[in-house]
């Protein structure tokens, strides 16, 4: 595995955001922009970036958002349209201040629901959005898995392994992921509302046997954007396709990008 890529930061008014490029090509104004899940960070994509970016040829841009890797601190207390905040006012800033002027959103899982966010906004620029494990809704599902991750890090080396990304900021990332998900007035939580206004291409991916969630996600993702949508489902992985499933999740991802960059 290739050596992760140097952080850099940019200011913006809540903090530090920590940030990379990643690929052969030269950063620019068409770049894949890659937006973590949950517990995620610039480090927790691993070598993803760095292999999209070599077989599709565009450069890769990733970023920690406040609270996430090397980026500042934030309150764990966050406001339960949290994930309006990110894709509305946080996004285009850090697409600003990196110069992306075309990007091609490439999320996973709260990274995946605030690259939709995004290209429902008007006159969005996105030139397409790679959807991986997104949520539109909670589900049953979801709930039983944070249940379950939260033992987990209490009782496993999860909160070690999360450290190795995180450091002073863990546990924060932690309770801010499975205290706002939990609470009982997120369960009416929903972004249905938002897909009509979707028109950018858009590929959805889903591990069927996702422990956060059931493909009637990015099937009904699929229903409502009105833009084109590629559904992959694919058996045998969780939620983490990139990396449960890296090799069939990346030629899935290439032949989509591909595609686009010629149209």
């Amino acid at each position: 595995m290739p050596p992760a890529p140097e952080p850099s930061f940019f200011a913006l008014p809540g903090g530090q955001l920590e940030y990379a490029w990643t690929g052969a090509a030269a950063p620019g104004p068409r770049a894949l922009v890659f937006l973590h899940h949950a517990l995620g960070s610039v480090t927790t994509w691993r070598d993803f970036p760095q292999r999209l970016a070599d077989a599709t040829g565009l450069p890769a841009f990733s970023y920690s958002r406040l609270g996430h890797g090397k980026s500042d601190s934030a309150d764990p207390n966050r406001a339960l349209d949290y994930l309006d905040h990110e894709a509305f006012e946080v996004l285009p800033r850090v697409l600003h201040e990196a110069g992306i002027a075309e990007p091609i959103l490439v999320g996973h899982s709260d990274g995946a629901t605030i690259a939709l966010l995004y290209a429902s906004m008007p006159h969005a620029p996105s030139r397409a959005i790679v959807v991986e494990a997104p949520h539109i809704f909670v589900e049953d599902r979801t709930v039983a898995g944070i249940e379950a991750a939260a033992v987990e890090y209490k009782t496993t080396k999860l909160r070690e392994k999360l450290m190795r990304h995180h450091g002073a900021n863990t546990d924060d990332v932690f309770a801010a992921w499975a205290d706002t998900w939990r609470k009982p007035t997120f369960r009416a939580w929903n972004c249905e509302h938002r897909l009509p206004a979707i028109r950018c291409p858009t590929l959805l991916v889903q591990g069927i046997d996702d422990e956060y969630g059931t493909p009637l996600q990015v099937e009904r993702i699929r229903d409502q954007v009105s833009g084109s949508a590629e559904l992959a489902l694919i058996p045998g992985c969780g939620h983490f396709p990139h990396q449960e499933k890296a090799d069939e999740t990346l030629a899935v991802m290439t032949r989509f990008v591909a595609a686009i960059s010629r149209g």
